[in-house]
């Protein structure tokens, strides 16, 4: 009898609802007609790991990395191939967890920004929607950077917009403002942005709920992550 692969690792919880439309995404787009066609993932949930966003932004003294590092760690003496977090803004702390493990860790920025290229051959411009705290981080900035790409980001009453609808509307399980949600795209589009990247996973939920990746305007990091997943843990993505 063949052994199974190892399983992936989810380091989640970060947000939990978010980690629950990445399982469910991975489900969904694996090509499976029984139960052992699917991944095998071993999830740590852990919704209690310190604000990401807080702490990059100073309001906040508890580090959430040490917290993560921790959990690649438990994750990985579970036997897992390899690890992936479903959080944009976590991937502040990226060096840290990479260097408490040793199998590999999967980028959701890397994969994020390979979409867009791909989708966009002579991508100049791309619009971000994340939090404060991964703006601040630069972590999708020094990525596009890194292939001559600009990254445009909201003007400050839209930031702050963008924000309320992560933390007031979907981490709060309450109603979100499509509308408004729409208008900052369009006004992100305005200043020259040729896609838009979904950079929190809280707006991927969004993305979900009201059926935005039908235009292909819209690069979801979630999106891409579930796929990228999926391919690397030796399975084919739905077609």
């Amino acid at each position: 009898m063949t052994a199974a692969p190892a399983p992936v690792g989810v380091i989640g919880g970060v947000g939990p609802l978010a980690t629950a439309y990445f399982l469910d995404k991975v489900v969904r787009l694996t090509a499976a007609e029984r139960d052992q066609d699917h991944l095998d993932m071993v999830v740590l949930n852990h919704a209690t790991i310190p604000d990401r966003t807080a702490y990059i932004l100073g309001e906040s003294a508890q580090n959430p990395g040490p917290v993560m590092a921790q959990d690649a760690r438990r994750l990985e003496r579970f036997g897992v191939s390899f690890l992936v977090l479903p959080c944009n803004t976590a991937h502040y702390f990226t060096d840290e967890i990479v260097a408490a493990v040793q199998v590999p860790v999967v980028s959701i920025i890397d994969e994020t920004v390979q979409e867009a290229r791909r989708r966009v051959p002579d991508l100049r411009s791309v619009g971000l929607l994340a939090t404060s705290g991964t703006a601040r981080a630069e972590v999708y900035q020094r990525a596009l950077a890194d292939h001559g790409i600009d990254c445009v980001l909201p003007h400050e009453q839209d930031q702050a917009e963008v924000m309320r609808i992560i933390y007031d509307q979907v981490k709060a399980g309450r109603r979100v403002d499509i509308d408004a949600f729409r208008g900052i795209v369009g006004r992100l589009k305005e200043q020259g942005a040729q896609v838009v990247v979904l950079g929190c996973t809280e707006l991927s939920v969004v993305a979900e709920d009201f059926d935005l990746l039908s235009d292909a305007t819209y690069v979801d990091s979630l999106d891409v992550l579930a796929r990228r997943t999926i391919e690397r843990a030796g399975h084919t993505v739905r077609g």
